[in-house]
């Protein structure tokens, strides 16, 4: 039976906290009380960094799932939820952390997937709008007859699009250059495009190899919030493997928010993975920021809208995405102690 999200008014009365982060993968260790599992969730893998990849260090996420009979797999992705969207169309992957934009981008090309919970907006200085310092553009407006890589129907594409109408510049005076994450850092390195709009680890790694930043999601006003996304056929057929992997993924949440230092560098002090000196003191900073995520509510369906208005207006998507065909509602899969944790925040 489908268990779509019903009318707003009334999920405000069931509202529950609940994150923003990522979801990650490689291949995790697995604890034995799992090896009878008959089904495997497949995480996008973490990286060194966040509740994810200290879940995944700990075996949390194993261990809550083996009384459904269930394990996890860590599958090693690409950054960003718009280059995942092949490995959900094949079921490789189940659940990911993503943003309202590449969700609606992937919906309107018909991929199966939902999101069972946002997190409230924190961090929006991690993405925005970088320029070589070679391109000689100091703001928005110098963005005009320029390149600027972006990834397409996502974050990128968002940001891109808000910051020219918050600054009056029509969306075709800019040339967006479609690109992936892995694609648009190389094309930004070596000048093949006079801007990027990109965001978290690449961002910051632009940032601190020499890139100026011109705007932020912070600055344009962004309501591309952070949120949980599951494969459809996840949530049709084994709603309670989400409910057990959101409750953990809220618990890792608070504790990240109360200790964040204990969630960088989790796999690795030394090395490309590592960060060091201001990088890893802001990671920090912004790792006691976090929201935990929680059950959609009337407010996300108006930030949903800016996000699916400005990709319809601008030709990215032609069919407007509404709030029932992108929510999930994972209320009936919760247990009543779940339902009241979730109130509790």
């Amino acid at each position: 039976m489908s268990r779509r999200l019903p009318a707003f008014t009334r999920i405000a009365l069931a509202i529950a906290p609940v994150v923003a982060l990522v979801a990650a993968c490689g291949s995790g260790s697995t604890p034995e009380n799992t090896a009878e599992a008959s089904f495997v969730l497949e995480i996008a893998d973490p990286g060194n960094s966040g509740p994810l990849a200290v879940g995944k260090r700990d075996g949390t996420f194993d261990a809550a799932l083996a009384p459904l009979g269930a394990k996890v797999r860590w599958v090693t992705t690409t950054p960003g939820f718009s280059s995942m969207l092949k490995l959900f169309n094949t079921g490789e992957l189940d659940v990911s952390g993503a943003a309202f934009s590449p969700v609606v981008g992937a919906l309107s090309k018909d991929v199966g997937v939902k999101i069972v919970a946002v997190a409230d907006p924190a961090g929006q200085d991690q993405s925005g709008i970088i320029v070589s310092p070679e391109s000689g553009i100091t703001s928005v407006a110098g963005l005009v007859g320029k390149r600027i890589a972006v990834n397409p129907a996502g974050k990128g594409e968002y940001i891109t699009l808000k910051a020219l109408a918050q600054a009056g510049i029509p969306a075709d005076k800019v040339t967006r250059v479609p690109l992936q994450q892995k694609d648009a850092a190389s094309a930004f390195a070596t000048g093949k495009v006079d801007a990027w709009a990109s965001f978290l680890v690449p961002y910051q790694e632009a940032k601190a190899a020499g890139g100026r930043e011109i705007a932020t999601e912070k600055s344009i006003g962004s309501n591309d919030n952070t949120v949980v996304v599951f494969r459809t056929e996840v949530l049709e057929q084994r709603p309670d493997v989400a409910a057990k992997y959101l409750e953990v993924l809220r618990g890792l949440t608070a504790r990240q928010k109360a200790a964040p230092a204990d969630f960088e560098n989790v796999f690795e002090k030394t090395g490309p993975r590592a960060l060091t000196g201001d990088r890893l003191a802001d990671a920090v900073r912004v790792g006691s920021e976090v929201t935990v995520p929680r059950l959609p509510v009337d407010a996300d369906a108006a930030d949903l809208a800016d996000v699916v208005n400005t990709f319809a207006d601008n030709g990215v998507i032609s069919r407007r995405i509404t709030a029932a065909d992108i929510f999930y509602d994972l209320r009936a899969a919760l247990s009543p102690e779940q339902l009241a944790a979730l109130k509790d925040n």
